[in-house]
Protein backbone atom coordinates (compact mmCIF):
# COMPACT_ATOMS: atom_id res chain seq x y z
CA UNK A 1 0.00 0.00 0.00
CA UNK A 2 1.05 3.58 -0.67
CA UNK A 3 2.56 4.94 2.83
CA UNK A 4 1.80 8.51 1.34
CA UNK A 5 -1.89 7.98 0.74
CA UNK A 6 -4.33 8.62 3.54
CA UNK A 7 -8.27 7.02 2.96
CA UNK A 8 -11.17 8.90 4.45
CA UNK A 9 -13.16 6.31 4.94
CA UNK A 10 -14.62 6.44 9.02
CA UNK A 11 -14.12 10.59 8.46
CA UNK A 12 -12.24 10.44 11.28
CA UNK A 13 -8.33 10.90 11.61
CA UNK A 14 -6.85 7.86 13.76
CA UNK A 15 -9.17 5.67 12.37
CA UNK A 16 -8.35 6.62 8.93
CA UNK A 17 -4.98 6.59 9.51
CA UNK A 18 -5.07 2.79 10.68
CA UNK A 19 -7.23 1.85 7.53
CA UNK A 20 -3.90 3.70 5.47
CA UNK A 21 -0.91 1.91 6.92
CA UNK A 22 -3.07 -1.48 7.99
CA UNK A 23 -4.07 -3.90 4.86
CA UNK A 24 -5.96 -6.34 7.55
CA UNK A 25 -7.85 -2.90 9.12
CA UNK A 26 -8.81 -1.81 5.29
CA UNK A 27 -10.42 -5.52 5.06
CA UNK A 28 -12.25 -5.46 8.35
CA UNK A 29 -13.36 -2.31 7.29
CA UNK A 30 -14.49 -3.97 3.77
CA UNK A 31 -16.09 -6.77 5.34
CA UNK A 32 -17.92 -4.40 8.00
CA UNK A 33 -19.70 -2.08 5.46
CA UNK A 34 -23.13 -3.51 5.24
CA UNK A 35 -26.12 -2.38 6.97
CA UNK A 36 -24.52 0.42 8.57
CA UNK A 37 -23.54 3.82 7.43
CA UNK A 38 -19.90 3.69 5.95
CA UNK A 39 -18.31 5.83 8.57
CA UNK A 40 -19.20 3.54 11.71
CA UNK A 41 -18.13 0.24 9.27
CA UNK A 42 -15.06 2.17 8.47
CA UNK A 43 -14.23 2.73 12.31
CA UNK A 44 -14.71 -0.52 13.53
CA UNK A 45 -11.28 -2.14 13.18
CA UNK A 46 -9.46 0.98 14.75
CA UNK A 47 -12.50 0.45 17.97
CA UNK A 48 -11.40 -3.22 17.52
CA UNK A 49 -7.82 -2.42 17.64
CA UNK A 50 -8.07 -0.22 20.98
CA UNK A 51 -9.98 -2.60 22.63
CA UNK A 52 -7.35 -5.45 22.14
CA UNK A 53 -4.80 -2.92 23.68
CA UNK A 54 -3.27 -2.62 20.21
CA UNK A 55 -2.42 0.18 17.65
CA UNK A 56 -3.27 -2.31 14.59
CA UNK A 57 -5.22 -5.95 14.15
CA UNK A 58 -3.24 -9.01 13.79
CA UNK A 59 -4.64 -11.96 12.35
CA UNK A 60 -3.31 -14.80 14.21
CA UNK A 61 -4.07 -12.99 17.54
CA UNK A 62 -8.00 -12.69 15.95
CA UNK A 63 -8.03 -15.63 14.71
CA UNK A 64 -7.30 -17.15 17.78
CA UNK A 65 -9.56 -15.31 20.21
CA UNK A 66 -11.89 -17.16 22.15
CA UNK A 67 -15.33 -16.53 19.89
CA UNK A 68 -17.66 -15.66 22.21
CA UNK A 69 -14.99 -13.13 23.96
CA UNK A 70 -14.47 -11.33 20.81
CA UNK A 71 -18.17 -11.26 20.01
CA UNK A 72 -18.84 -9.66 23.41
CA UNK A 73 -15.88 -7.21 22.68
CA UNK A 74 -17.66 -5.67 19.19
CA UNK A 75 -21.02 -5.91 21.59
CA UNK A 76 -19.59 -3.10 24.01
CA UNK A 77 -21.31 0.29 23.98
CA UNK A 78 -20.39 1.96 21.15
CA UNK A 79 -21.11 -1.59 18.99
CA UNK A 80 -18.79 -1.90 16.66
CA UNK A 81 -21.60 -2.54 14.34
CA UNK A 82 -25.41 -3.05 14.35
CA UNK A 83 -25.01 -6.71 14.27
CA UNK A 84 -22.19 -7.27 16.28
CA UNK A 85 -22.16 -11.26 16.84
CA UNK A 86 -22.55 -11.98 13.41
CA UNK A 87 -20.13 -9.63 12.45
CA UNK A 88 -17.34 -10.98 15.25
CA UNK A 89 -17.72 -14.58 13.89
CA UNK A 90 -17.01 -13.31 10.18
CA UNK A 91 -13.80 -11.09 11.13
CA UNK A 92 -12.73 -14.20 12.84
CA UNK A 93 -13.16 -16.27 9.38
CA UNK A 94 -11.83 -13.96 7.46
CA UNK A 95 -8.94 -13.62 9.98
CA UNK A 96 -8.01 -17.52 10.11
CA UNK A 97 -8.31 -17.65 6.15
CA UNK A 98 -5.82 -15.00 6.05
CA UNK A 99 -3.56 -17.17 8.26
CA UNK A 100 -4.28 -20.42 6.49
CA UNK A 101 -3.77 -19.18 2.87
CA UNK A 102 -1.50 -15.87 3.49
CA UNK A 103 0.73 -16.56 6.33
CA UNK A 104 -1.46 -13.71 8.08
CA UNK A 105 -0.57 -11.31 5.75
CA UNK A 106 -3.62 -9.43 4.22
CA UNK A 107 -1.53 -7.11 2.20
CA UNK A 108 -0.38 -10.44 0.20
CA UNK A 109 -3.61 -11.08 -1.31
CA UNK A 110 -2.86 -8.51 -3.70
CA UNK A 111 0.61 -7.72 -3.45
CA UNK A 112 2.07 -10.08 -6.30
CA UNK A 113 -1.51 -10.07 -8.23
CA UNK A 114 -0.97 -9.90 -12.11
CA UNK A 115 -4.21 -9.19 -13.11
CA UNK A 116 -7.06 -7.61 -12.80
CA UNK A 117 -8.96 -10.11 -13.00
CA UNK A 118 -6.86 -12.48 -10.80
CA UNK A 119 -6.83 -9.90 -7.93
CA UNK A 120 -10.53 -10.07 -7.96
CA UNK A 121 -10.89 -13.78 -7.77
CA UNK A 122 -8.65 -13.66 -4.38
CA UNK A 123 -10.83 -11.01 -2.93
CA UNK A 124 -13.92 -13.05 -4.03
CA UNK A 125 -12.07 -16.16 -2.28
CA UNK A 126 -12.21 -14.62 0.86
CA UNK A 127 -15.15 -14.92 3.56
CA UNK A 128 -17.91 -12.66 3.91
CA UNK A 129 -16.60 -11.26 0.26
CA UNK A 130 -19.02 -11.59 -2.48
CA UNK A 131 -18.89 -10.38 -6.34
CA UNK A 132 -19.81 -6.75 -5.08
CA UNK A 133 -17.48 -6.74 -1.98
CA UNK A 134 -14.70 -8.03 -4.26
CA UNK A 135 -14.91 -5.17 -6.81
CA UNK A 136 -15.71 -2.37 -4.67
CA UNK A 137 -12.40 -3.61 -2.56
CA UNK A 138 -10.69 -3.89 -5.90
CA UNK A 139 -11.51 0.02 -7.01
CA UNK A 140 -10.25 1.13 -3.55
CA UNK A 141 -7.34 -0.66 -3.89
CA UNK A 142 -6.84 1.02 -7.67
CA UNK A 143 -7.60 4.53 -6.73
CA UNK A 144 -6.65 5.12 -3.58
CA UNK A 145 -3.99 2.69 -2.60
CA UNK A 146 -2.10 2.59 -5.73
CA UNK A 147 -2.70 -1.43 -6.32
CA UNK A 148 -3.00 -1.44 -10.00
CA UNK A 149 -2.28 -4.68 -12.14
CA UNK A 150 -3.09 -4.68 -15.60
CA UNK A 151 -7.19 -4.42 -16.28
CA UNK A 152 -7.71 -3.67 -13.09
CA UNK A 153 -10.51 -1.19 -13.96
CA UNK A 154 -12.13 -3.58 -15.91
CA UNK A 155 -12.38 -6.11 -13.26
CA UNK A 156 -13.62 -3.54 -11.18
CA UNK A 157 -16.71 -3.44 -13.06
CA UNK A 158 -18.90 -0.40 -12.52
CA UNK A 159 -16.61 0.45 -9.59
CA UNK A 160 -13.24 0.97 -11.88
CA UNK A 161 -13.98 4.28 -13.90
CA UNK A 162 -12.54 7.43 -12.78
CA UNK A 163 -15.06 10.48 -11.55
CA UNK A 164 -17.77 7.96 -10.68
CA UNK A 165 -19.54 8.30 -6.83
CA UNK A 166 -20.64 4.90 -6.69
CA UNK A 167 -18.59 3.40 -3.41
CA UNK A 168 -15.92 3.55 -0.64
CA UNK A 169 -13.36 3.20 -3.29
CA UNK A 170 -14.52 7.14 -5.00
CA UNK A 171 -14.53 8.51 -0.91
CA UNK A 172 -11.67 11.62 -0.59
CA UNK A 173 -13.45 13.44 1.96
CA UNK A 174 -16.53 14.91 3.12
CA UNK A 175 -17.71 15.99 0.02
CA UNK A 176 -17.15 12.75 -2.49
CA UNK A 177 -18.90 11.35 0.38
CA UNK A 178 -21.91 12.88 0.44
CA UNK A 179 -22.34 11.98 -3.58
CA UNK A 180 -21.59 8.64 -2.99
CA UNK A 181 -24.61 8.52 -0.23
CA UNK A 182 -26.45 10.29 -2.34
CA UNK A 183 -25.84 7.59 -5.44
CA UNK A 184 -26.76 5.04 -2.67
CA UNK A 185 -30.18 6.63 -1.90
CA UNK A 186 -30.77 7.01 -6.20
CA UNK A 187 -30.26 3.55 -6.39
CA UNK A 188 -31.95 1.79 -3.54
CA UNK A 189 -34.84 3.97 -4.50
CA UNK A 190 -34.67 3.07 -8.12
CA UNK A 191 -34.85 -0.57 -6.97
CA UNK A 192 -37.99 0.08 -4.56
CA UNK A 193 -39.76 1.48 -7.56
CA UNK A 194 -39.11 -1.39 -9.74
CA UNK A 195 -40.36 -4.01 -7.11
CA UNK A 196 -43.50 -2.06 -6.72
CA UNK A 197 -43.71 -1.92 -10.62
CA UNK A 198 -42.95 -5.98 -10.53
CA UNK A 199 -45.72 -6.27 -7.30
Amino acid sequence: MDKDITLHLAQEPEADALLSRSPLAALVGMLLDQQVPMEWAFSGPWTIARRLGSDDLDAHAIAAYDPDAFAALLSEKPAVHRYPGSMAKRVQQLCAYLVEHYDADAGAVWADAGTGEELLRRLRELPGFGEQKAQIFLALLGKRLGVRPKGWREAAGGYGPQGVYRSAADITGPESLAKVRAHKQEMKAAAKAAKAERA
